[in-house]
C-alpha cells in the first residue's frame, strides 16, 4: 500500500471497524460457530476500493471475536485471516476473484480454530476439513450474494464518490 495514513484514513478505518463489529453482533446467532453466515464479511469488499478499510476490518474482527467468538484462538487467528483476506482483496483487481479471498483464508484458518476449539476429542485432520468447508460455504454465500452486488452498486452512489474524492484529496 502506498499511502500516508491521515486522520481521514484513521476515521475511515474506525467507521469500518465499528460497522463490522455492529453487523457481526447484531446478527450474532448466525455470525459464530461452524455454520456461519457473517453478514459483516460483505464489508471485506471495501479494500478493493479503499485500502484504508484494511485495518478497520482487522480491528472490527478483533472486537467481534472478543465479544462473541470462540476464545483467544479465534481472536488471534480469525482476525489474522480477515487481515490477510483484506490485503489480498486490495491486491486483486478482478471483482469476482476479490470476493473469493475471504473464503480462501477464513475457510481453512477458522476451520482449524473450530476443530481445535469445538472438537478437541476428534482427530484434527479429519474434522478440520469439515469445519473449513462449512465456513468456506458461508463466506462464499455472503461474499457472492451480498458482497459482489455491492461491489457493482457502491461506485454508482453519491456517498462513494464523496468518500473516494475526500480520501484521494487527503493523499
Amino acid at each position: 500500500m502506498k499511502f500516508k495514513f491521515t486522520t481521514l484514513d484513521l476515521n475511515f478505518a474506525a467507521v469500518t471497524a465499528a460497522l463490522y463489529t455492529a453487523l457481526t453482533l447484531i446478527a450474532a446467532p448466525i455470525s459464530f460457530g461452524n455454520i456461519q453466515f457473517r453478514i459483516s464479511e460483505a464489508l471485506c469488499i471495501l479494500p478493493y476500493f479503499f485500502p484504508q478499510a484494511i485495518p478497520g476490518l482487522f480491528i472490527g474482527c478483533i472486537f467481534s471475536n472478543l465479544f462473541g467468538g470462540m476464545g483467544i484462538f479465534d481472536i488471534v487467528f480469525g482476525s489474522l485471516a480477515t487481515l490477510l483476506a483484506a490485503i489480498f482483496t486490495y491486491k486483486i483487481r478482478v471483482r469476482w476473484l476479490a470476493c473469493l479471498t475471504p473464503a480462501l483464508f477464513n475457510g481453512p484458518i477458522i476451520g482449524a480454530v473450530l476443530a481445535f476449539t469445538l472438537s478437541p476429542e476428534l482427530p484434527f485432520w479429519e474434522i478440520m476439513p469439515i469445519y473449513g468447508a462449512q465456513v468456506f460455504i458461508g463466506e462464499i454465500g455472503v461474499l457472492y450474494i451480498i458482497g459482489l452486488p455491492l461491489m457493482y452498486y457502491l461506485p454508482k452512489t453519491a456517498l462513494y464518490r464523496k468518500i473516494s474524492g475526500k480520501l484521494s484529496q487527503a493523499q
